[in-house]
């Protein structure tokens, strides 16, 4: 039995719902990384990280490749970077909201 398109969107979003993988997903825009490099960058356990990686892995959202006792990650593809840029665009676009209202209840309390 199929899973309706919506659940399957879910279930993805519910994927990438956990901040230290959207920062592996952020790094790995830059090129393959070995996790040695990642776990620099993100200051994670390295269980902790292990358990994101092997998430983002499962969903096929990343490959790792083995080089002699290095593991390197990288994107499946490059339609990832074009979700988390959307993203960027999106919370641009509400914190520049955010930022006006709170202008407007500020300017309005100072008229009071």
């Amino acid at each position: 039995m199929s899973v309706p398109l919506y659940e399957a969107k879910a279930e993805f979003f519910r994927m990438l719902g956990h901040p230290v993988r959207i920062r592996v997903l952020e790094l790995l825009q830059e090129g393959p990384k070995p996790v040695r490099d990642l776990l620099a960058a993100i200051e994670v356990e390295p269980s902790n990280l292990s358990q994101q990686l092997a998430v983002l892995r499962r969903s096929g959202i990343v490959t790792a490749t083995r080089n002699g006792s290095t593991v390197v990650y990288e994107l499946a593809g490059g339609d990832v970077a074009d979700l988390l840029a959307a993203a960027r665009r999106i919370l641009s676009v509400l914190l520049t909201g955010q930022q006006e209202l709170l202008d407007e209840l500020r300017t309005a309390e100072s008229t009071r």
